[in-house]
């Protein structure tokens, strides 16, 4: 079979960093093209260029009466199996008409798509170019009136932009927390932790949602790093709406549960308060310390770890309990700052992404950050 001029589907996936099944790529001679804003894979380009060059052998499988070529793609944390799809070529001039009239109308809905997500907020700095490669990671949701949409203590696996509708954020009593429409963006607080989802989405009319998956929105704040602004923001106003919500005052001190107010919002609503303080955690495996001077980090430590390694592995704790009191230690007051909050926060989030994608037992290299990024 003829592999030089081909379109090949992501059917399988195990811990893949960069591919999701269901992604395509395009061979048309000797090029290849990955899925929108995804960066490309050494490890698969030497892999189709096997298979094109005939030096690797298809597995043959039938699936009700039709039969497929599979192919796979490992050698690196994760692993991939892909089918040959169709053929990249169009043999009559019928089939090319029709083909030139489909791609027409794609395009059409693609600048109008474009059009509307350039008017929400989360996407107005993107340009064409990059709105064009956004579209393709999205994968499209509708929802009727009052149907849920995220449930408190699910896990987080997408993000979710409101394109037209109505939703509703709502607390373990029923009670109305929040409202977003069209332009509003959820489940980011989820994906950016790693904890589970904390509140209830409902929709309340006919909504259509816009959303990312996990490791499409990793790959996205890697390749924009202006979303970093939006979002650091989003999550500095999502942590002083819980801290409201829960009566808490930052400045007097505040106790809670993790549960209640991740790690990540507590230190957020520390930093954009600019407040000087102490935050003791009381976690299953073990006591933290995390000192601020004027909001930012001066001094992390969580068992044997301590600065930027500290700091990293705090932000993906989801249970035990925090303390904040104000002020810290006269000898801290000349700590050097161990690094700019939304940088560190931002990195840390995505270190963990990447370790959650390893095998079990598999771990990342610790030690300076430039190792990581």
């Amino acid at each position: 079979m003829e592999f030089r001029n081909a379109v090949f589907v992501v059917t399988e996936e195990r811990y893949c960093p960069i591919y999701n099944v269901g992604d395509e790529f395009t061979v048309l001679r000797d090029a290849l093209t990955t899925p929108g804003a995804k960066p490309g894979c050494l490890l698969l380009v030497r892999q189709i260029m096997r298979i094109t060059e005939g030096q690797e052998s298809p597995k043959r499988h039938t699936v009700f009466g039709t039969q497929k070529v599979k192919f796979e793609c490992g050698g690196c944390s994760g692993l991939i199996r892909f089918e040959f799809k169709k053929e990249k070529a169009y043999s009559t001039t019928q089939m090319k008409l029709l083909a030139a009239a489909r791609k027409n109308r794609e395009n059409k809905e693609l600048a109008d798509f474009t059009d509307m997500l350039r008017s929400f907020p989360v996407f107005s700095s993107l340009g064409d170019n990059d709105l064009y490669d956004l579209f393709t990671l999205l994968r499209f949701k509708q929802y009727g009136p009052d149907e849920i949409i995220l449930r408190k203590g699910d896990p987080g696996t997408h993000l979710y932009i409101i394109l037209t509708g109505r939703v509703e954020v709502v607390d373990d009593k029923g009670e109305t927390i929040s409202e977003m429409e069209s332009g509003g963006v959820f489940g980011e607080m989820s994906l950016l932790t790693g904890a589970p989802v904390v509140t209830s989405v409902y929709s309340r009319s006919v909504t259509k949602l816009a959303a990312l998956t996990s490791k499409d929105f990793k790959h996205v704040l890697h390749r924009y790093p202006v979303l970093h602004v939006f979002f650091y923001r989003l999550l500095i106003e999502r942590a002083g709406k819980t801290g409201k919500r829960l009566g808490a005052d930052i400045g007097s001190g505040m106790a809670g549960d993790i549960a209640e107010v991740h790690v990540v919002e507590l230190f957020q609503m520390i930093n954009a308060s600019q407040k000087t303080g102490t935050v003791e955690l009381k976690l299953p495996d073990g006591d933290a310390t995390v000192m601020f001077n004027e909001g930012e980090v001066v001094f992390a430590r969580y068992g044997d770890l301590t600065g930027k390694e500290a700091l990293y592995r705090l932000l993906g704790v989801t249970k035990g309990r925090f303390a904040y009191q104000p002020g810290i230690p006269p000898e801290a007051e000349g700590y050097e700052v161990i690094g700019g909050f939304m940088g560190l926060v931002m990195e840390g989030m995505q270190l963990l992404d990447e370790e959650e994608g390893l095998p079990e037992g598999l771990h990342l290299p610790r030690g300076d950050s430039d190792q990581y990024f």
